[in-house]
Formats: structure tokens, C-alpha cells, sequence
């Protein structure tokens, strides 16, 4: 498949791109404090809207899915705050339907959870905090935090599937069925799990996990789709990727390292089967992983920038 080349129209750095459910359009964050969103077709694409909001630099976006009604896109800023964007009647109308201001400091990354929750989004910010953010049926929204979780900043949030490891899909049709889990990575190294109990979020592992020698930069949780176990992949500045699994509710995580790519790993992401890993280096590298037979990971591809 040829490459497209798109020209976003940003007068700086891109920092995110994220592509909504049905592929057909692209939401591109940037430095110059915009977003933009293009429309794909093929070969060809338009920009549709340019989204202004923010004051300072949009690190994440991310699109909800679409049983929530008309396209929602949130972002997030080194301005502290958090914006839900819904597109209107025409494709270039986009209007601010709720800000967040709940973080003191820089909100570097947004994660939606899993459609069979509802519509809530968690939010990782320099200020240490993660905030999860709920949409009631009334068009308000409820705020629970997890304070401190990562004291000296948090860099990535990730959700885990909705569905225990090893359930069958659509089984789990009660709200009592379903997990409600998160990954964070943050600079003091580590890698957390959190749990919703009871209403409120614990630490799910311990100690936390730790392998990394400088900052975690990015975790993925992996859909499991049935698979015996969980996974999460996080890299660091340091150079690695750790995959770290964990096997039946209780059993402690296992770490091993992916690879060592000698550069500073800022991204990754998973195929919707779980099985294969994009990264994205400081070389401006992407490198597909897939786990062999033996349990060792290979790379199967580079994409050609």
C-alpha cells in the first residue's frame, strides 16, 4: 500500500494523530495550540475544521466512539486543561461542549475507556494526579481522582478491555461483569494498575512495577479478545519497551524487555487482535513487533516513514 503524505497545516511541531472509528478522518495535535481535522478518502484528503481552544501546546487527542451520538473528540494541553470538542451539522462546525480545569499544570495524556463503560475519559497530568471523568445522563459529569499517582508527573494513561482475560466476548452483559482497570506510566520509572473499588481507585499491583531506568513515556494495555492473560507495553526514554503480563486476577505482573532500541521510545500502539505492537522511536522509527511461538518478541516490519 502506498503512503499518504498529508499536509496538516500546523505551523509547528505535531505531537498526536489520532484516526476516528470509521477511518475516514484524522485529528492532528499540535504546538501551534490548534487541532486540525482532515477527512480521508483514499488517496485524497480535505481539511475539514481547524479546532481553536487551547493556549498552550495540544499534546493528545482522542475520539469517542460513536454510540455516544455525533462525532466527540477530546483533548488535552500543556495549558492544564481538557476540552470535549462535538462536531455540529456541517463538517466544519465544531463547538467546545464541556472544559475540564480540574488539573493545576500540564495534561499530557487522555485515554477513553472502553464504549460497554459509558462515556468516561482519564487524564494524566504533570501536577502527579489522574482524573476520570463520567458522563451522567443529566449532560453533567462526575470527577473521580487518583492523587499522587505518580508524584513527580504523569505521562501516559492506558484503559483496560472491558472483558476479564479468557471471558468470552458478550458474555458480560452486567455492569458487575465488567473491569474497570487503568495502566498510568509516569517520571519516577514506573508503571502503575488501578482498580475502581467500590466506587474509588486502588493500586492493583504491588510494588509498581519498575524495570524502566528513566521515564515511562507511553503504556498500552492489549485487547485481550479471550486471550489467558493481560498485557501492557510501556516504554521509556531510556530506550525500552517492557511487556509486562499478568495471568489469572491476583498473579503478580511479569516484566521482560521487548528491546533495547538505543534511543529515547515515545509511542505505542496495538493492533485491535493485541498481537502486534507499533513503536515509535526517537530515530523516527516505527517498528512492528509480534510474540513468536517461544514467547520472544520479533520484529516483523519497519514502516517506511
Amino acid at each position: 500500500m502506498a503512503p499518504l503524505k498529508i499536509e496538516t497545516g500546523h505551523q509547528d511541531v505535531v505531537h498526536d494523530v489520532a484516526m476516528d472509528y470509521y477511518g475516514k478522518r484524522l485529528a492532528t495535535a499540535s504546538s501551534d495550540a490548534t487541532i486540525k481535522i482532515v477527512g480521508v478518502s483514499g488517496t485524497a484528503h480535505q481539511q475539514l475544521a481547524t479546532l481553536t481552544g487551547h493556549t498552550g501546546p495540544v499534546w493528545q487527542v482522542a475520539w469517542a466512539h460513536p454510540k455516544f451520538g455525533p462525532s466527540l473528540l477530546a483533548s488535552c494541553s500543556y495549558d492544564g486543561r481538557v476540552i470535549i470538542w462535538k462536531e455540529g451539522a456541517k463538517a466544519d462546525e465544531w463547538s467546545q461542549v464541556h472544559v475540564f480545569a480540574e488539573h493545576k499544570s500540564s495534561v499530557n495524556s487522555i485515554a477513553w475507556a472502553p464504549h460497554e463503560l459509558g462515556l468516561c475519559l482519564a487524564c494524566g497530568s504533570s501536577d502527579g494526579n489522574i482524573s476520570i471523568f463520567t458522563a451522567r445522563p443529566d449532560g453533567g459529569w462526575d470527577t473521580a481522582r487518583i492523587d499522587q499517582a505518580h508524584p513527580v508527573g504523569v505521562t501516559s494513561v492506558s484503559w483496560a478491555p472491558s472483558m476479564s482475560p479468557g471471558a468470552l466476548i458478550g458474555s458480560g452483559s452486567n455492569m458487575s461483569d465488567l473491569v474497570q482497570k487503568l495502566a498510568s506510566g509516569g517520571c519516577d520509572n514506573t508503571v502503575k494498575i488501578w482498580k475502581l473499588y467500590n466506587g474509588g481507585w486502588k493500586m492493583d499491583c504491588f510494588p509498581a512495577l519498575q524495570m524502566h531506568a528513566d521515564w515511562v513515556r507511553d503504556v498500552a494495555w492489549a485487547p485481550n479478545l479471550g486471550l489467558p492473560k493481560s498485557t501492557v507495553a510501556s516504554a521509556s526514554q531510556d530506550g525500552t519497551v517492557v511487556i509486562w503480563t499478568m495471568g489469572k486476577e491476583g498473579d503478580q505482573w511479569v516484566g521482560r524487555v521487548l528491546n533495547d532500541f538505543k534511543t529515547p521510545v515515545w509511542r505505542l500502539s496495538w493492533s485491535l487482535t493485541g498481537n502486534i505492537l507499533a513503536v515509535a522511536d526517537g530515530s523516527n522509527n516505527v517498528t512492528l513487533w509480534k510474540e513468536a511461538v517461544d514467547g520472544e518478541w520479533q520484529q516483523v516490519t519497519t514502516v517506511d516513514p
